[in-house]
């Protein structure tokens, strides 16, 4: 199967936009990615999924504790950013949670202890064990194939 036909299907699947960071020292690292899912209620366990070839792959398996912010839509550029499509270095204003830099504004941020990594083809799965968390309302950044996109105001369904 060709690699571009897959990518194409797992576009397919509309994700939430996540900011992962992490601190090591006194360097902080982050990276987009909607590779993220909830694993376990009993523990609490959540998990994203990053390249082997990513700098964030060695920065949290050194940390050992990562956080996770989901976006809201008014934070388009921040994924961006992260995701290392501008090429100019900011300043960021981070929110601090449990001693972690997290992404201020956004709909939750999570902090988590390493809890697991597995290798699984060219990425690495952290498994983190939620340690804390905050909520905030709001909409969330939305991505399908390949694109941002907002929530429409469809009618819920019961």
């Amino acid at each position: 199967m060709d690699d571009r036909i897959f990518r194409n299907a797992m576009g397919k699947f509309a994700t939430g936009v996540t900011v992962v960071t992490t601190k090591l020292g006194e360097e902080i690292h982050g990276m987009t990615a909607n590779a993220f899912m909830s694993v376990s209620l009993d523990p609490k366990l959540v998990l994203v999924s990053v390249d082997h070839r990513a700098t964030m792959k060695r920065y949290i398996e050194n940390s050992g504790k990562f956080a996770i912010s989901f976006l809201n839509q008014e934070q388009r550029d921040l994924s961006a950013y992260f995701a290392g499509q501008i090429n100019e270095t900011r300043e960021i204003d981070f929110y601090w949670l449990q001693e972690m830099p997290t992404i201020k504004d956004a709909l939750v941020n999570i902090v988590c202890d390493l809890h697991e990594a597995i290798d699984a083809g060219d990425h690495t799965l952290f498994i983190g064990k939620v340690i804390d968390l905050e909520i905030r309302d709001g909409d969330p950044l939305t991505f399908f194939q390949g694109k941002y996109r907002e929530l429409g105001n469809s009618e819920r369904v019961n």
